[in-house]
């Protein structure tokens, strides 16, 4: 499993160091002028040209990519062109509430769609199959920000049974966190539960069908255990590969959601730097996005093998 595990990070480093080198090349290539957001509209060409020398920005891109991984490796991510804070104590601010988000999607997703497709695949063409179709195909087609606008307007003005907006750190009000980050959870989550609810149903059904579940039928297993030990555990691998091919687009909900419910996570403060023009918040925040989604793929990898013991030999 050591050796496993070693050789498919040695796989997942180029996929890395491409992605970034792809990331912090079209950030560069984006119209506009960074010098803008230091000094204003007013500012003459020689000004301009000498504030680009000093930050590097005249240098060929591999140039610039070689030096910031170098800074990168060494801790320093940079000052933000925009408030001159270092881009490492925006990213310690910000990761926390982007993770929450993601995690609090995730198992919304398992605990509502898991469920939900059992018990489709155990009423097959009965109401309740009807239903987790129809939301799933609903669910699957809601964009995000529209679906944000539905929630707030709904539950926040016309029940007025959740805050709008806003953002409180756990550690700080875990009550007032919670309530909080419901809708923007509920925002990026819908998505990923349709989806999970849709292949828990069509794996649970292929997996009923075979023939080592008619035989533990046979044997007189009791309908728990045939449905948990046999049916889930097999049917859950298919599952767990689409939870961790959609991880990068719960991030990119919740660059939407974020801005809507103006949380301060990772997602607005690319969208905020792209805006102004301020680089370096943005490559920090999409390399550690880029970080974050290869690793949770390599998670999924390896749970494989423990929910099928045939894989892991």
């Amino acid at each position: 499993m050591i050796r496993h595990v070693a050789r498919r990070v040695v796989y997942l480093l180029p996929i890395a160091v491409m992605t970034s080198f792809l990331v912090f090349s079209m950030l560069l290539l984006l119209p506009g002028d960074p010098t803008f957001a230091l000094l204003g509209e007013t500012a003459t060409l020689q000004e301009r040209a000498a504030l680009r020398t000093k930050l590097g920005f005249d240098q060929a891109i591999p140039v610039q990519y070689a030096r910031w991984v170098g800074h990168m490796a060494t801790g320093d991510f940079g000052r933000s062109l925009r408030t001159q804070e270092p881009v490492a104590d925006m990213l310690a601010a910000r990761v926390p509430v982007t993770l929450e988000l993601t995690v609090l999607a995730v198992l919304l997703a398992v605990v509502i769609g898991v469920p939900g497709g059992i018990i489709a695949s155990l009423k097959r063409n009965g109401w309740a199959d009807l239903f987790v179709s129809f939301f799933a195909m609903g669910g699957m087609a809601l964009p995000y920000f529209w679906a944000g606008i539905l929630l707030i307007r709904l539950f926040a003005l016309k029940l007025d049974w959740l805050p709008p907006s806003g953002f409180v750190p756990l550690a700080q009000d875990p009550v007032a966190n919670l309530k909080l980050m419901i809708l923007p959870s509920v925002t990026v989550g819908i998505s990923l539960v349709a989806l999970v609810m849709r292949q828990t149903r069509t794996s649970m059904l292929e997996v009923l069908s075979q023939d080592y579940i008619r035989t533990a039928r046979a044997k007189g297993v009791s309908r728990t255990r045939l449905l948990v030990r046999h049916a889930l555990q097999n049917a859950l691998i298919p599952v767990v590969t689409v939870i961790g091919l959609q991880m990068g687009t719960l991030v990119s909900g919740a660059v939407v959601t974020e801005t809507i419910f103006s949380l301060p996570g990772l997602g607005r403060m690319v969208v905020e730097g792209i805006f102004t023009r301020d680089l370096a918040p943005v490559q920090a925040a999409i390399l550690v996005i880029v970080i974050g989604v290869i690793l949770v793929n390599l998670l999924t990898d390896l749970s494989y093998a423990a929910l099928d013991r045939r894989i892991k030999l």
